[in-house]
């Protein structure tokens, strides 16, 4: 604890260097270890997919190990089934979507004292006060169902509890924020099925991602509160699609759902989203020059030596929740929550969030804007724990 808290005083005299308050930073410190924190988006599986490493003790590799996530309070580390869009036409979505699967089954096998699967959210009162960190699954990108509800039916079976329907590109599901081609103006006629048999088996339906048109379609045809696992806030990049409207927040609101608050700089600040977005065109016309395919092994080692000699500068703890208070402000402490995509988005995090150990950072940040713990509760967990719940209820109404 100790160690713990000279590490985050240290990180947080960068940010703060004339105004820290040791005592509000020990108890928010205090406060990670008491409360259930939820993160409901982090890319490992994919990492250990490419390159099998040791989670189970401290590292430097990546923004996850179990040490660090038991340092920074988390306890329901959601991980993230992520698919290249890529694989669709080439039919190998499910077979990635599955070996994702396994390699998380892999860590509860090799480590089940540090390790625990969860797939109802009963299991997080009955198991939280043991020192493990309960893995949850969600999967980022709808192509593995592969146009079979029997599929979805078997993701179910495996543990997924939320899947995001499109990812950067618009599929057999419904369209991406990230396409600029729109071949369904919203849900295609499976993904209504998909979305119908999400709420049927008690699937939480994830909106990040998705097109505006599709985000309205699914409000209309779901019977459960939805949820944005890993977004920010349009207001504060105007015209940046992949981030959710004012609008669309009070709607999510209005259903019940919740907005978890990604942590990636390019999400949160203008002027980063701007020379992000300017660096993505650079890096696709790179790809299509030399003839890459987007998202390869060659692929990705150019995208971080194109962001390692351009940086696009640092977000900071303030930024997050700056977007935190923005909802708050719009529709009340009951709608937001966080889902940081943790190996997911490279060099592009926020100082003083760099890895799972620097949660208490955030709620050191929230306690100086006063707020209180109980709210604090909510936003780094209970809410979501809600949502889960509420999908849960509307799944046992229609079986």
């Amino acid at each position: 604890m100790k160690r713990l808290f000279l590490l985050l005083l240290l990180s947080l005299i960068n940010l703060y260097p004339q105004e820290i308050d040791s005592a509000l930073l020990l108890k928010a410190n205090e406060l990670a270890k008491e409360i259930t924190i939820v993160d409901t988006h982090i890319d490992l599986p994919d990492w250990l997919y490419d390159e099998w490493f040791d989670v189970s003790v401290k590292s430097d590799y990546g923004e996850f190990d179990f040490e660090r996530a038991i340092e920074g309070g988390l306890n329901v580390a959601y991980m993230s089934i992520y698919t290249s869009p890529n694989l669709e036409a080439q039919g190998k979505s499910k077979l990635k979507a599955d070996s994702l699967i396994k390699l998380v089954e892999i860590m509860e096998q090799l480590w089940p004292d540090k390790f625990k699967i969860i797939k109802n959210v009963s299991e997080i009162k009955k198991l939280n006060q043991q020192e493990k960190i309960l893995l949850a699954l969600g999967m980022e990108n709808g192509s593995p169902i592969e146009g079979s509800l029997d599929n979805l039916r078997e993701f179910y079976s495996k543990g997924i509890r939320y899947i995001t329907l499109a990812h950067y590109k618009s599929n057999h599901i419904c369209d991406s924020a990230n396409d600029p081609e729109r071949k369904w103006n919203g849900l295609s006629p499976f993904g209504e099925e998909v979305v119908k048999e999400m709420n049927r088996l008690g699937i939480m339906i994830d909106v990040s991602h998705i097109s505006d048109s599709t985000f309205y379609d699914i409000l209309k045809l779901s019977k459960a509160p939805v949820i944005a696992s890993h977004s920010c806030c349009r207001f504060f990049t105007p015209g940046f699609e992949r981030n959710i409207s004012d609008d669309m927040i009070i709607e999510l609101a209005k259903s019940g759902g919740v907005a978890q608050i990604a942590f990636a700089g390019f999400f949160l600040r203008e002027d980063i989203n701007q020379k992000y977005l300017a660096g993505e065109e650079q890096i696709k016309e790179h790809l299509k020059n030399y003839n890459i395919t987007p998202g390869t092994d060659s692929a990705w080692q150019y995208e971080s030596q194109y962001w390692t000699e351009n940086p696009v500068g640092s977000a900071t703890v303030e930024d997050v929740a700056n977007h935190i208070d923005h909802i708050v402000k719009l529709v009340g402490v009951d709608y937001v929550g966080i889902g940081s995509d943790f190996n997911g988005v490279g060099d592009h995090l926020p100082f003083g969030l760099e890895d799972v150990s620097k949660y208490p950072n955030l709620i050191y940040e929230l306690l100086k804007r006063g707020y209180s713990e109980n709210d604090i509760r909510k936003i780094f967990g209970e809410n979501l724990i809600r949502v889960w719940e509420k999908v849960e209820e509307v799944s046992a109404a229609q079986k």
